[in-house]
C-alpha cells in the first residue's frame, strides 16, 4: 500500500537527520564533514517532503484505509478542504509542523555557504530537533495507521467550523512563524558552542528572524479574523489559552528583533539577544505542548491523551535545559565590554525588552495559574480579560511613551531632551486636543480608554510628522521602524475606539415585525430552510434601515451538518469603513419569536489592517539591502 511507502520515507528521513546531528556535533569540523552534512540534510528533507506529498495525495484521492484521513475527511469535500483536513487535527498538523521545520532548515542549508563557520552546527541542532519531533510523531501520534481489513466507504468529515478558507490558511502560516525561529535558536546555540565572541552571528540571522516574525504576525491576524466571523463571538481577541500561547512567542520575537538590531549596530545587548532567541523558540514549543497535551479545553486546541503530553514535556524540557545550561556556561564570552549610555537607542530598547518580558510573564501566569490551581485544589478557575487588561493597558501605554521619546535617540550616544522642539511638542499638543475632543464628542470619562487613545495618538502624530519631514526636508527616517511603530499606534487607537463605541443587544423578534436598536430599524422579513449537499440550514433575512434611509439585508444562518450532526452559527456582517453591523440568529422561543443578537463593532477592521501594516514593515525590511 502506498501509505507504507510514505511511512517508510519518514522513517528514512528520521535516520538521515540523526546522522546529520551526529556528524555535526560529534565529529571534528572539516570541509568534507561540512559537505557531508549539507548533502545528507538535503536528502533527509527530500525524503520527508516526498512522504508528506504522498500523504496529501492519499487525502485528495479519498484513501479511507488511512485511519486519520477516514476520521477527518470526506469524499464530498472540495479538494481544497481535503488537503486542509490534513492539519485539522493533531497527527496531521504535527506532520505539517515537522515538514515546515525541516523546510526552514533546508532553505538555510542551500542558501548559506559551507564556509560559514556556524552552518554545520546550526544544521546539526535543527536535525536533532527534527529527530525528536519525528519520533514523537511516529511513536505517539502515528498518522500512517491503517484500518484493516476493510476500509470505510466514506470518511467522518472535517469539523464544519474548519471548512473555511481563512482557517485552512491560518494554521500553516502560524506554524511557519513558530518553527521559523529554529534558525536564530540554532544559530545562537552554534555561536555559544563555537565560543568565539568575534563571530557576527546576529547579521547572519536577522532577515531569517524577520521572515518568521512576519509569518507569525499574519498567522495570528488570520486566526483573529476567522474567530470573528466564523465562531459568532463578535470580537477579535478573547484571551483564550491557545490565543495566548501564540501571543507569547510573538511578544518575545518582537523584543528579539529589536535587541538583534542593537547587537548588529553596537555589539551591545548580546546577552538579551541570545536569551530572547532561546525564549522565542522555547515559547513556540511550549505552545505546542499546551495545544497538544489535552491539559486545556479550547476551541483551538487538539485535546489528546496525557502520554503525548508527557513526551512533549520531556522533549521540550531537554531542549530548554540544554540550551539554558549552554547559555550560562558561555556567559563570559557574551558579556558586553562597554556600558550602555543613558538615553541612547540601546537604552530605550533595553527598557522595551523589560516591558516585553513583563508582558510575557503576565500571559504565562494567566495560562499556567488555572492549571496549577486545578492540580493542587481539584477546582477549575479561569483567568479572563480583566486580568490581562489590568496589566497590558498600563504596560503598553508606558511602552508607547518611551517609544515616542526614543525616536530622536542615537546609537551609542546620549540624548539631550528638548521638549519644545516642534515634532515632540506638536505631537503632544495635537494628541491632547484630539483626546479631549473625543471625550467631549462621545461623552466619556473612561480614563483607561482616554489614556490609551492619547498614547496611540502621540505615536501616530509623531510618525506622521517624521514621515512628512523625510519627504519635504529630506530628514533621515528608518522606513521599517516608522511603518511598524505607526501601525502600533493605529492598533492602539483602533482597539480603544472599539472598546469605547462598540455595543450589542439580544432581541426577541417575530417574522414581519420591527425592532429598533441605536439608529437602526430592524425588520424580520423572512426565514427559510435550505437544503445543501452536506448540510441543512435555517436562513433568516433581515432588512435594516439607518437614519439616512439607507437599507441593506443581512441573512444569518444556523446549519446542521449531516455527517457529524453538528450545529453551527453563521454570522451575517455588513461592512462599512468605520464599523461592522454584525448579526447572528439563535433559537426560536415558545411564542414564535427568534433570539437575534446584533452588534455594532467600530474600527474592528482597522485592528487587522494595523497588524497587516506591521507585517508589511517586515516585508519592506526583508527586501531591502540594509539592516534595521
Amino acid at each position: 500500500m502506498i501509505v507504507e511507502v510514505s511511512h517508510f520515507l519518514s522513517l528514512l528521513a528520521t535516520g538521515l537527520f540523526f546522522l546529520v546531528g551526529s556528524f555535526a556535533l560529534l565529529t571534528k569540523p572539516s570541509a568534507y564533514i561540512s559537505n557531508l552534512i549539507t548533502r545528507t540534510y538535503s536528502h533527509g528533507f527530500l525524503f520527508l517532503i516526498a512522504s508528506f506529498s504522498i500523504y496529501v495525495w492519499l487525502a485528495i484521492t479519498d484513501n479511507f484505509s488511512v485511519q486519520y484521513i477516514a476520521s477527518h475527511s470526506n469524499s464530498q469535500l472540495p479538494t481544497f478542504y481535503k488537503i486542509s483536513s490534513i492539519w485539522s487535527a493533531h497527527e496531521g498538523s504535527m506532520f505539517l509542523w515537522i515538514v515546515f521545520l525541516s523546510l526552514w532548515g533546508f532553505i538555510f542549508n542551500i542558501t548559506i555557504k559551507n564556509e560559514q563557520i556556524l552552518k554545520s552546527n546550526t544544521i546539526g541542532i535543527i536535525s536533532l530537533i527534527l529527530v525528536g519531533f519525528l519520533l514523537f510523531l511516529l511513536i505517539t501520534s502515528n498518522p500512517f495507521q491503517t484500518i484493516l481489513p476493510i476500509a470505510p466507504l466514506n470518511g467522518a468529515d472535517i469539523n464544519p467550523v474548519l471548512q473555511d478558507p481563512a482557517l485552512a490558511i491560518h494554521p500553516p502560516t502560524l506554524y511557519l512563524g513558530y518553527v521559523g525561529f529554529v534558525i536564530p535558536f540554532a544559530c545562537a546555540l552554534s555561536f555559544l558552542i563555537n565560543g568565539d565572541p568575534g563571530i557576527k552571528w546576529e547579521s547572519l540571522i536577522q532577515k531569517w528572524s524577520v521572515a518568521a516574525w512576519i509569518f507569525l504576525t499574519i498567522g495570528i491576524t488570520l486566526g483573529s479574523w476567522w474567530a470573528y466571523y466564523e465562531l459568532g463571538w463578535g470580537g477579535y481577541w478573547f484571551w483564550d489559552p491557545v490565543e495566548n500561547v501564540a501571543l507569547m512567542p510573538w511578544l518575545a520575537a518582537t523584543a528579539f528583533i529589536h535587541s538583534l538590531s542593537v547587537s548588529i549596530k553596537s555589539s551591545n545587548l548580546r546577552i538579551w539577544t541570545i536569551l530572547l532567541s532561546i525564549s522565542v523558540f522555547s515559547l513556540s514549543l511550549f505552545g505546542a505542548f499546551i495545544v497538544r497535551s489535552g491539559i486545556i479545553d479550547s476551541v483551538h486546541s487538539f485535546a489528546n491523551d496525557p502520554e503525548r503530553g508527557l513526551y512533549l514535556l520531556a522533549f521540550i524540557g531537554i531542549i530548554i535545559v540544554s540550551s539554558m545550561s549552554l547559555f550560562v556556561a558561555k556567559l563570559s564570552i557574551i558579556k558586553p565590554s562597554k556600558t550602555i549610555k543613558r538615553f541612547s537607542k540601546e537604552s530605550f530598547i533595553s527598557i522595551n525588552n523589560i516591558f516585553f518580558g513583563a508582558l510575557i510573564f503576565s500571559v504565562m501566569l494567566g495560562v499556567t495559574y488555572p492549571l496549577i490551581y486545578e492540580f493542587l485544589f481539584d477546582q477549575k478557575i479561569s483567568v479572563g480579560a480583566p486580568f490581562y487588561n489590568a496589566i497590558f493597558i498600563p504596560m503598553v501605554i508606558l511602552a508607547c511613551i518611551f517609544m515616542f521619546f526614543s525616536i530622536d535617540s542615537k546609537w551609542s550616544r546620549s540624548l539631550n531632551f528638548h521638549f519644545f522642539i516642534a515634532p515632540i511638542s506638536l505631537s503632544v499638543i495635537s494628541s491632547i486636543i484630539t483626546t479631549l475632543l473625543i471625550s467631549y464628542i462621545f461623552d466619556t470619562s473612561n480614563l483607561a480608554i482616554l489614556i490609551s487613545l492619547f498614547a496611540g495618538f502621540i505615536v501616530v502624530y509623531r510618525y506622521v510628522i517624521e514621515i512628512m519631514n523625510s519627504f519635504f526636508m529630506k530628514k533621515y527616517l528608518n522606513p521599517f521602524s516608522a511603518i511598524a511603530h505607526f501601525a502600533l499606534g493605529l492598533l492602539i487607537i483602533s482597539i480603544s475606539f472599539n472598546s469605547l463605541l462598540s455595543s450589542e443587544r439580544a432581541l426577541n423578534i417575530k417574522i414581519n415585525e420591527f425592532e429598533e436598536y441605536k439608529d437602526l430599524k430592524i425588520f424580520f422579513k423572512d426565514i427559510k430552510v435550505l437544503k445543501n449537499s452536506n448540510h441543512d440550514s435555517i436562513e433568516a433575512t433581515f432588512v435594516l434601515e439607518n437614519q439616512k434611509g439607507r437599507t441593506f439585508d443581512l441573512s444569518p444562518e444556523k446549519r446542521r451538518y449531516f455527517t457529524r450532526g453538528q450545529i453551527t452559527t453563521e454570522t451575517a456582517i455588513f461592512i462599512m469603513p468605520l464599523k461592522d453591523i454584525y448579526m447572528t440568529i439563535g433559537d426560536q422561543l415558545d411564542d414564535g419569536s427568534w433570539i437575534v443578537n446584533i452588534q455594532i463593532n467600530y474600527l474592528i477592521r482597522w485592528i487587522w489592517f494595523s497588524a497587516g501594516l506591521m507585517a508589511f514593515a517586515g516585508m519592506v525590511l526583508m527586501f531591502s539591502k540594509r539592516n534595521i
